[in-house]
Order: structure tokens, then sequence, then C-alpha cells
């Protein structure tokens, strides 16, 4: 770098600078002003790519640090921002309803037993309050003993003839009240309250909107957040699509759940018995039950009120317990009436584990291991899945790309065997072009793609993921990996994160559950690294195996993934294999000056070819930041709301 540069360099940098002071004092688009001025400061910055990319990653763990310790007044901005109904919203609501071909009736449902005056009455107000019009209120009082609880119920149901109540005689559990309040219904669709519980006032007008969308779905659910005594909120959980693996895990459909009236029906309502987890019980009944799709609304449409004592059935560790016990029984009935294998246990973090039957015969795996030397790399790594895995029947390829290290070529000579080979893969470094070459040899119906810089650190990962990728209709399975210091490298990929794709919740303590527990519990998943993926030989036979032409080193593993799930398949991630990731150690980083021209020819390549489904990873929450690979609040969200939505439609068609 030499004088003349650097003053050249700091001259453009004070020019763009005095560009962004001006522009700013414009009242039109400072936050689009603000985010192009950096990019143009960020390039024009005298250092080296490398040096300036560490410093960007360093400012992103900054701003994480920041945003975690204002989580809560964050979710405050937020709830401002994109959140509160402003007067125009209202009319906004009020207008799109009236554009609806129809309004279905929606029935709420809410069992009540002893509710706290206060707190009952604020739930029945916030029915009351729907913008939309056409619902009705189904309470069946379980036999209070609390006076108040039949004076509040009398007071709204007098006032307002959509309420309905039944007062039982006997008390009979959450389950068979709740049954009772559903045979008021004659609402086309149900949805289920609890009693201290509040809805926003568009909640119903957003279900309706959803089920006129999707007049073939029998199920929808959505976002939920927490509020506290004072009414503040708090903890949004903002959830996936639908995700079959992790409803096994956790019942994330209740709240605000919602199902046609025929469906419940059909399925005899509520079962007495699970007491505790009879949502669960239901929510798993029914995903079987229905031939729809299965509809996520990703909006905030339920305040769960969680103060000690008040629910139907108090958060004691007791409870808790029994809950999460009751869950199990009804996940156990659940995949054994599905013809699945399993024994499903409880947790020490009360999640429910579905632990599958070995079968008698396990598929032969072939393990594909990319490598150029760094013998005591691979040696780790060789053993590691030889000698410390506990796999019955396993092949080895070692893809050699031109080791020329006489130590590399002796333990070659060491380990070569009937099920240990030597793969000859010469020419320049093309990860995509030597895993082809290599299982092209392959003799196993399952394929392990390896990266040489992973370790072992437990036997039974490699039996956990081939009983994953055994399931109909998945093609590929991902591990849990660390890095050395046991903090996580790998718990998933998301896509459109950075741009492309990237790793969530890099970097978290090994016992962090994860945003919603999602670190410890199997799920679906868009991508998995290849640094550790099993796949169905036939499947990425299918798909065309990774691309060798245009990804020659990196994002090829997320490339591969989008097709392996374009083709119908999905990919799972399971925590219960764990390994070790001494992430790029033989060859080094993407962001080296010498490589990242290649990188971002890899990078806008996967943009360009894949731009859509990067815009939206079914799996993870539009209304969560793609800035950051820890799950923080997304200012804006990704989604409008409904009728903001339908406003904007109509000025279109003004336009056009």
């Amino acid at each position: 770098m030499t004088p003349n540069f650097l003053s050249s360099a700091l001259g453009e940098l004070a020019r763009l600078l005095c560009e962004a002071k001006q522009a700013w004092l414009e009242p039109a688009s400072r936050r689009k002003v603000i985010r192009e001025g950096a990019k143009k400061i960020f390039i024009a910055i005298p250092l080296p790519w490398v040096w300036k990319t560490r410093t960007l990653d360093w400012v992103r763990r900054c701003y994480i640090v920041v945003i975690r310790k204002l989580g809560k007044r964050s979710y405050t901005v937020w709830i401002k921002r994109y959140d509160a109904l402003k007067p125009s919203d209202i009319v906004a609501i009020q207008r799109q309803i009236d554009s609806l071909p129809r309004r279905p009736r929606i029935s709420v449902v809410v069992p009540v037993y002893n509710a706290d005056e206060r707190h009952l009455d604020g739930m029945i107000r916030s029915v009351r309050d729907q913008i939309y019009p056409d619902w009705e209120l189904c309470i069946a009082d379980d036999a209070s003993t609390k006076p108040h609880v039949r004076l509040v119920l009398e007071r709204h149901s007098q006032a307002d003839e959509r309420i309905k109540v039944v007062y039982r005689e006997v008390n009979g559990h959450i389950s068979a009240a709740t049954n009772s309040a559903i045979e008021l219904a004659t609402g086309e669709f149900i949805a289920l309250l609890d009693h201290e519980d509040l809805l926003p006032r568009h909640a119903l007008s957003t279900v309706a909107d959803a089920i006129v969308r999707n007049p073939e779905a029998d199920i929808f659910y959505s976002d939920e957040d927490k509020v506290d005594q004072r009414g503040k909120r708090y903890e949004p959980y903002f959830k996936p699509d639908w995700n079959q693996e992790l409803l096994y895990g956790q019942n994330y459909i209740s709240h605000l759940g919602v199902y046609s009236s025929r469906l419940i029906k059909s399925i005899g309502g509520l079962r007495l018995g699970y007491e505790g987890s009879q949502d669960y019980d239901l929510a798993l009944r029914a995903t079987v039950a229905t031939t729809g799709p299965i509809i996520h609304i990703p909006h905030i449409l339920y305040h769960r009120r969680l103060i000690r004592g008040v629910r139907t059935f108090s958060p004691t560790p007791t409870h808790l317990e029994v809950a999460t016990s009751t869950a199990c029984r009804a996940l156990q009935e659940h995949l054994t009436a599905r013809g699945e294998r399993v024994t499903v246990v409880p947790t020490s973090d009360r999640y429910c584990r579905v632990v599958r039957e070995e079968p008698p015969i396990w598929p032969r795996v072939t393990a594909v291991i990319p490598t150029r030397d760094h013998v005591d790399v691979l040696r780790e790594c060789f053993f590691g899945l030889t000698k410390r895995t506990d796999y019955p029947n396993l092949e080895v390829l070692i893809a050699d790309n031109d080791s020329i290290e006489p130590e590399t070529l002796a333990f070659f000579n060491e380990i070569e065997t009937p099920t240990v080979r030597i793969i000859k893969t010469p020419g320049p470094f093309n990860y995509s072009r030597i895993n082809n070459e290599a299982i092209s040899h392959a003799t196993g119906d399952v394929i392990l793609l390896l990266n040489n810089d992973v370790s072992m650190i437990e036997s039974s990962w490699l039996k956990e993921m081939v009983q994953y990728l055994t399931q109909e209709k998945v093609g590929a399975v991902g591990a849990k990996l660390f890095y050395p210091d046991r903090t996580l490298q790998h718990g998933g990929v998301v896509l459109g994160v950075g741009g492309v794709a990237a790793h969530i919740h890099m970097g978290a303590h090994s016992d962090d559950p994860g945003y919603f527990g999602r670190l410890m519990l199997p799920q679906d998943v868009s991508c998995v690294t290849a640094a550790c993926m099993l796949v169905k030989k036939s499947v990425f036979d299918e798909v065309g195996g990774l691309d060798a032409i245009n990804l020659a080193v990196a994002l090829n593993d997320v490339d591969l993934c989008v097709r392996i799930r374009n083709a119908g398949y999905r990919i799972i991630w399971t925590p219960h294999a764990q390994l070790l990731h001494h992430e790029s150690k033989s060859r080094g980083s993407d962001m080296e000056p010498e490589r990242l021209p290649r990188f971002m020819k890899e990078f806008s390549y996967m943009r360009a070819q894949w731009g859509d489904f990067l815009a939206r990873d079914p799996f993870y929450s539009p209304n969560l930041s793609l800035d950051t690979c820890t799950p923080e609040l997304a200012f804006p969200p990704r989604v409008s709301r409904p009728w903001i939505e339908a406003t904007q439609s109509r000025i279109g068609a003004k336009d056009s």
C-alpha cells in the first residue's frame, strides 16, 4: 500500500462522508441513504478485504450483544412500529373485511374454572373488541366454586348475544370442559382460547383472511407472545411454517390454534385423560386426520398470561412433569398408530424425545472424506469414524486430491482394505467434483459427506442420523457440530441470512437451548452443512449431485439441499448426533484475499439461481432478522399485515 494510494483513498472517503451528511439532511428515505452510504464507505476503506471482513464480523458480534441487552426494550419498539393498531389500520381492516368474498363464522371456545375476575373479564373483552364481527364466544364453566365467575359470565352474555355459556354441574377438568364448550359452537371454525389469555383486536380478522385465502386448509396457527401483570408484552415466539419433526418435540400449533369444526368433530374433540397436554394431543391427531395444508399465520395473534397460580394448570414443577409425561404418552400413541417402532421419553428439559428402534439390518453407509495431505487432521477423523463410531456396516472412501507428503501416502497404504479405499481425484481443488467422483465408486445406499477436519466425541452419532434418514421422504440429515471450544458451529442452516445462507445460532454455548428450544429438538430445516451430511444415494443421484461447474468450493451444500427439497424430500437436523468441527483447518478461510473473488462469484451465482427461495425460508420466521446468525427481531419484518397488503393491492389496481 503506497502513501499516494492511501492519500487518494482517504480523500475519497472524506468525499463520501460529505455526500452522506448532505443526503441525511434530505427528508426522503434516510434508512436507505445510511445503508448505501455505509456500503460505499466500507468498500473505500484502504485495507485488505480480509481485515475488513473480520472487522465487520466483530461489529456484528457487538451488535448482537447490544441487542440482547436491550431485548425487552427492542420488542417494545418492534410492537410500536409494526404491531400496534393505528386508527388508519382499523379503517383498513374494516375495508378488508367488507371485501372478503365470504366471512366464515369463528367460534372461540373457552373452558373456565375459578379464573381470576380481572383476567376473566379481560379475556372476554378481548373477544368482544374484535374488529371482525362474525364470531361467537362459547364458554363452559367447569363447576367453578368462586361466585365472581358466574357474575362475570352472566354480565357479558347478557350484554352480547354472541356469547354462549354452559354451566357444568360437575368438575370434569379442562378436556371435558372444552368439549362442552365445543358443543355450543355453530361456527365453521373453532379457535381455542384459555380463560386468562388475550386476543389482539385484529386476531380474528387475520384468521378469517387466512381461511379465505386457503379454502382447502383445516388447521391454522399463529405466532404468540406473553403478557405480564401490568399488561406489558414480552418474549414473542415467531414460529416456523409447518415443521413435522419439530412438532414431535414441542406443541407450537396451539396459541392461537384454529381448526375447522368438521375436523374437530371427526376426531371426537379433546380426549379425556390427556389433561395438561390436551391441546398437544389434539394437534397430533388433527394433523394426521387432515388432508389439507397446515397454515402458519406469521403474526402475533395471541397473548399468553403467565402468572403463577392463575392458569388452568399452574406452572409448578409437578404440573410441568405431569404435562410432559402426558405429552410423551400422546406422541407415543400417535407414532405407534402410524406404524413407527419408537419409544418416546421425556428429557431433562421437559421435551419429548423420540428414540427409534434399531433396524434388523443397518444399511451400508459410504463415508466420503476429501483430503489433501494434512495427515494429522485426516488420521483423527478416520480413526474417529472407524474406531470410535458404533456402526456395523461402513465403507470409507478417501478422496485424495493430489496428496504428495510421504507421511500421507504411507498412511494411505496403512489403512487401505476392501472397505477402505483411496479414490484418486487429481486436479485443482473443487470440492463438488471431488465428492461427485468419489461417490461414483460408492457401494452404499447411504452417503456420508464428511470433512476431514471433523472428529467424533460420542459413538452413536451415525446410528442417530441413519435412523432419521430411513424415514419416508427424508432425503438428507445433518448433525450438531461444535468448535473445539464447545461453542456451536452448526445447528442447521437458514436460507437468506447474510444474503444466501448461514448457520443459525453459530457461536452459542453447548448448553444453550436456542430460540424456543430449537437447539435441543430435531426438526425439519431447509439446509444442513456438507461438513457432516447424510444423504440417500438415490436422492443424490436424482438431483444431480453437487454442482462442480458453478459452485466448486463454497455454498454447494446449500444448492444441493435446495434441489433436494425442490424434489419433494425433507431435510432433518438432529441435536442428538454431536461432533467437533475444526472448520477449514486444512484449507483456510474463503475470506482470504486470493480466494475472495471466487467466493463472491459463487455467492452471486446462488443469488441469481435461487433468489426466490433464499428470500423465504419456511422454517425461519419473516419476523426474525436475516442480518445475524442469532435469531433477533427483524426491523422491519419481511411480511406485511393482511390489511396493508390488501390496501397496496387496491392502490396497484388503480394505478394499472
